[in-house]
């Protein structure tokens, strides 16, 4: 075999959002991964989980709402609501 494997194409991480929870701070952040936009919440720091909210986002309008809503979302619960947990807690 002659071809090597080539690499994805991967744009720089852009922090479009963030915001404080029990865990911390944390960032929404948006990434190009072979031409599609996937937006993911990450720990500011070094520890915590990192969530895939959504994998690949079609617009500019439907990133600022997904951006928008899950930020105030997320200081509302205090936490990040992909978190599994959230689902079964009561409020």
């Amino acid at each position: 075999m002659t071809g090597t494997a080539s690499k994805p194409a991967t744009g720089e991480p852009k922090v479009l959002d963030n915001y404080e929870c029990f865990e911390g701070s944390r960032k929404l952040v948006a990434q190009r991964i072979n031409g599609k936009v996937a937006l993911s919440d990450v720990p500011a720091g070094e520890r915590g989980k990192v969530y895939l909210v959504e994998r690949h986002v079609p617009g500019l309008d439907e990133l600022n709402g997904i951006v928008n809503d899950y930020c105030q979302l997320a200081r509302r619960l205090g936490r990040p609501p992909m978190q599994r947990d959230w689902i079964l807690s009561k409020s």
